[in-house]
């Protein structure tokens, strides 16, 4: 529910809306909380990596016009070794905690959207 009201006040318009463009991929970080490994994955719009037990999946990436370094968020959905979804919805970089991936090993977020 908290997804889907923030999504919509990103995409909405009005006061708090902004103009957006859509990247060519993002960066995703990956932290294995077993080894305390952390790994930054690029993946293009469209694309998939497999990252540990977990296959990463981008579906696209947006972030505010005119500025790259923004504020990113991406549609984004995770499948465990079994290609059983375990999580898919938009990520925001600025807030991570508010659309999580659940997973007693993983913590996955976005960090910023490619431009090229």
């Amino acid at each position: 529910m908290r997804l889907a009201l923030a999504f919509l006040l990103m995409t909405a318009g009005g006061a708090w809306a902004e103009e957006v463009t859509r990247g060519t991929g993002a960066v995703m970080r990956v932290l294995d909380k077993l080894t305390g490994d952390a790994r930054d994955v690029e993946l293009s719009d469209g694309g998939a990596a497999p990252m540990g037990r977990l296959q990463l999946e981008l579906a696209e990436c947006r972030y505010p016009e005119g500025n790259p370094s923004g504020n990113a968020y991406a549609f984004v959905t995770v499948r465990d070794f079994d290609g059983i979804p375990i999580f898919a919805g938009w990520m925001i970089a600025s807030s991570p905690a508010l659309s999580a991936l659940d997973h007693a090993r993983y913590d996955v977020w976005v960090m910023r959207c490619k431009t090229s």
